[in-house]
């Protein structure tokens, strides 16, 4: 260990030793800045040399093989999430594919039970309109059938009531009687 003179002198020196003790030994004459001393340039150029060189040793077999191992980690793992990534974007675009394709096929089949739906529904309304044209039909004969029963009944009626309007009208203008047999030989005529 490096020890200045100052501190190898005793514990406790005088006051005016102090000065004494730090004061450059050279004999008096004071020396310069030593890096900038001209007579140390070839021991500092050596210690120089000296000392880059272990540095470049180091460099090149310590820190640089560290470095380099380092870089190639990362590049790997840099490759290897590229890698990764491009097979995640892969599927993903296989399971958008596969999802669309899911999603027409759904489509078209809601389509076609739609389409059996309507077609059905138009079966089973062009059934019930049958089923009612055909009610509506039968109601209409039947209700064709009575009128015409009703119009029979009617001229039926009519004829008798002429018979009878007629004997009355001959009966009021004439003041005589008309049998019904002479009445009804008259409409019968008429008609």
């Amino acid at each position: 260990m490096f020890v200045a003179t100052a501190f190898a002198a005793s514990e406790e020196p005088a006051q005016g030793d102090t000065h004494a003790t730090t004061e450059a030994g050279h004999g008096g004459t004071e020396a310069g800045f030593p890096p900038f001393e001209t007579s140390t340039f070839p021991s500092q150029i050596l210690w120089l040399a000296i000392t880059f060189g272990l540095f470049y040793l180091f460099l090149k077999r310590v820190a640089l093989p560290r470095l380099a191992g380092i870089i190639e980690v990362r590049r790997d793992r840099i490759a290897q999430d590229l890698d990764q990534a491009a097979r995640l974007k892969q599927e993903s675009d296989e399971a958008i594919a596969a999802y669309e394709q899911a999603l027409a096929e759904a489509r078209q089949k809601a389509n076609e039970i739609g389409q059996k739906a309507r077609d059905g529904a138009k079966a089973e309304a062009d059934e019930a309109r049958r089923g009612v044209e055909a009610e509506l039909d039968e109601k209409l004969a039947a209700a064709e059938t009575r009128i015409a029963e009703i119009k029979a009944s009617a001229m039926s009626d009519v004829g008798t009531i002429a018979e009878e309007t007629a004997g009355a009208i001959v009966q009021a203008l004439g003041g005589g009687s008309v049998t019904k047999a002479d009445a009804g030989a008259a409409v019968k005529a008429s008609r």
